[in-house]
Formats: structure tokens, sequence, C-alpha cells
């Protein structure tokens, strides 16, 4: 409790800065809240709106950027005129009001210095610690009850919502906020260490890989250090990660899966349990890409199954006139269906959506959609170059790269997680208090 007894002390206690204070903690809420059922992050996301038009100023924020994601949420509304699936839509439209809902409250939001920006980013990061261990304690008790192992790592960890994914995005955040602090008191290398282990037990491929690749630009570029310590730093990153994947067996399962299906063909799981089930099949990139038909015991392991997905929107996009409109917003699912089915696959792949943010966008809202999509991601990483960030970078970097394996907008904590950010850090000044 220590932690947060610090952090809130940190909050303006004079009248004048009241207001800004509640909203601190109100931002800090809704980021806290992702985790959990969507039900608490809507009511955080209402609470934070009413609050900054109770605290609203007379003068307006000027800030064009806001109008992107407005643009792209009046798009997916004007979809709802030529989608397929209205009932889809409207739920999905329903889903993604944040794109306009929290925009619109940040043209009234006092611009947070980086002091603030701070504060609430300590908050959350500590919040994602309680979080792990939480996390950690239900496995460990799993473990005295069932001795399986596997209870530690991946979709096991975590409940089925958030899920791995979104729980390594969360974390992550929450390790480069740590990891850019200077200097580090015991209880925050400590939360470091957490956080590292809960995201090598999770074992998300994209999420390490792409922490990896900040983590070692952050020593080489940023770290206030001298280069031997920055070398030596960037190498034991590197025999950490090398010997965690190699060493864990749960976790080199699960890179050596990604390695046969992009390097070796007609590959079959061995584990006991899928020799009690048959013999499945691990389907490899070529044979993705290529095959005319598949079969029910075959598995798409997760770089296979995101080359089949851009297969099959290619295909879509040759048999349908999708390139300008899209099939509207959340109406693309029949079509993945359809394509699961003439390829006479196992009926569970045509549940997965595309896997892709940038196709999923294109599929939904077609070119218009992918370049307003693009533009929001460029003016996000641009800006975070010029303020030379790196808080800001580690974000405008994970989201650009995670949309290539991730469609992070079908899910609301998704949307949040990415608008939220994206406003705090576009409309934040970079001056200290």
């Amino acid at each position: 409790m220590g932690i947060f007894t610090t952090s809130i002390s940190s909050f303006p206690q004079n009248d004048n800065n009241k207001p800004e204070a509640v909203l601190e903690y109100l931002t800090a809420l809704i980021l806290i809240t992702l985790p959990l059922a969507n039900i608490f992050v809507s009511v955080a996301t209402i609470l934070f709106v009413l609050a900054v038009v109770f605290f609203k100023k007379n003068k307006r924020v000027s800030n064009t950027v806001f109008f992107i994601p407005i643009s792209f949420f009046i798009l997916m509304a004007f979809s709802l005129l030529w989608t397929l699936d209205i009932a889809k839509s409207l739920s999905g439209l329903q889903k993604s009001l944040s794109f306009i809902a929290i925009p619109l409250v940040f043209f009234f939001f006092p611009k947070f210095n980086k002091e603030r920006l701070n504060t609430i980013f300590r908050v959350y990061s500590f919040a994602m610690i309680l979080y792990c261990f939480f996390y950690l304690i239900m496995a460990f008790l799993n473990y005295f009850e069932t001795n399986v192992t596997s209870c530690f790592f991946y979709n096991n960890l975590v409940p089925e919502d958030p899920g791995a994914i979104y729980m390594s995005v969360f974390a992550s955040f929450a390790l480069f906020y740590f990891v850019q602090l200077n200097n580090r008191k015991t209880i925050e290398k400590i939360a470091l260490s957490v956080l590292i282990l809960f995201l090598f037990l999770l074992s998300s491929k994209s999420i390490i890989t792409i922490d990896f690749i900040i983590i070692v630009c952050y020593y080489a570029f940023f770290a206030k250090i001298s280069s031997s310590t920055k070398t030596l730093t960037i190498i034991s990153v590197s025999l950490f990660l090398f010997f965690s994947i190699f060493f864990v067996k749960e976790v080199k399962h699960r890179f050596m899966i990604e390695y046969e299906t992009a390097f070796v063909d007609n590959t079959l799981q061995n584990s006991l349990e899928d020799e009690k089930k048959g013999k499945i099949h691990n389907v490899s990139i070529k044979e993705a890409w290529n095959n005319k038909t598949f079969h029910e015991s075959d598995f798409f392991p997760g770089t296979a199954l995101r080359v089949y997905q851009v297969r099959i929107f290619k295909e879509m996009l040759a048999d349908n006139n999708i390139f300008f409109k899209g099939f509207g917003i959340e109406a693309s699912q029949a079509h993945i269906r359809e394509k699961a089915k003439m390829y006479k696959l196992f009926y569970d792949y045509g549940e997965y959506n595309f896997h892709n943010q940038y196709i999923q966008t294109f599929a939904e809202l077609g070119i218009f959609g992918l370049l307003i999509l693009g533009f929001m991601l460029f003016l996000n990483i641009k800006k975070a170059l010029a303020k030379k960030d790196f808080l800001h970078i580690a974000f405008a970097i994970t989201m650009i790269m995670l949309f290539l394996s991730e469609s992070f907008f079908c899910r609301q904590r998704g949307i949040v997680f990415f608008i939220l950010l994206f406003c705090l850090f576009n409309s934040s000044s970079n001056e200290e208090k």
C-alpha cells in the first residue's frame, strides 16, 4: 500500500488542481480495469467522460490529431449502410464507442505534463504487479491440486478473458515503465523481475519478440549509462532470452512449433495427449498458402494460421466488391466460416478472426479504413520520435508490430487501451512541472 500512498501523495493538493487530480485518478482507473470484465472498463470510462464534462474548461484544446480516431468511428457508422449483418455491425459499433467518446472529451481535457503522466503510469504499473501476484498465486493453488505444471503457462495462467495475449500487452507496458526508470529502488527492481517472469510464463511469442527488440533499443539509444554497461546489459538480456527459450520446456515448445512451421513440412505433434487423440498434422507456412484442401486433423500454428488468413482475405478481395467499402464493421466472420467449410477445416477455425488488424480493417471498412488506421499509427510514432519519449515510442512500436499478428480492435479492452494511450501521449506536453 505504500506504493500507492506515495503515488497518490504526488497529486497536487491545492484547490485549483483538484479537477486534474480527479481526472488522473480516473484515467489510471480505466487502465487498471482493463484485465477485468468489460463492465468494469465501461463503468470506469463513463466516470472518466462524466468527470471531464463536469470539470471542463471554457477553452478547448486545439489538437487535430483527435479527429483521426473520430473519423475512424464515423466510417464504422457509415458501414451500417452496406453491411450484410446489421446485428453484428451494431454490436461492433457499440463496442467501438471509445473511438469517438475518448477523443471528444480530450478536447476539454487538461494537457498533462510529463510528471502527471508518470503518476498515472506508475499507479497502473504497480496495479499490474498485483494482477501478476494474483494469477501466480492461483496457478500455485491449481498446481498443488492437480500437480500439472502447464497451469503456469500461456492461457492456463490467466483467464480466457482477457487471455494471454492481452495480459501480455498490458504487462509489457508496465515493464517498459520500470525499464525506463533511471534509479530504481528495491521495490521497483522486484516489480521489474516479476513482470519479466510473468511475461515469459505467458509465452506470447510475438510479445516476447517485440519486448526484446524495444528493450535492446532502450539500452542502445536511451539509457543514461556508460557504453560498456549498455553492451553488458544487452548481452545479458539476449542470453536470458536465449536460455529461457531453449531450457524452459513449455516456452521452447511454442517457439519450436513456429520454427518447424516455417522450415519443415509434414511435421506431427507428438505429445502424449495428442497420441491419445490421434496424429495431428502441423500445417506449414507453405501448405497454408498452397494446399487446395485440408483435413480436420490439421493444426495451424500461429504463423501458419496468419498466412492462411491472409490467403483467404486475398480470395475474398477477388471474389467480393469490398476494396472501397469492406463487408461492414464486424461483418467479415461469416465469410471466414465459409472459407473454413470450403477448405474442410475443423469448424473452430471458422470462429477465428483475421488475427491481423490491418487485414481486419481492410476487410470490414475497405481501403479508406486501412488508410485512416495507417495514418493514425504514423502520426503516433512520428510524435513519439519527435518528443524522444521512450514510453510513447514503446507504445507506438508495440501497436504497429502487434497489429500484424492480432486483430486488437475486436475486443473492447484492446480499443480502450489503444485509444486512451493514443490520446494521452498525443495531447500531453513533454515538459516537467
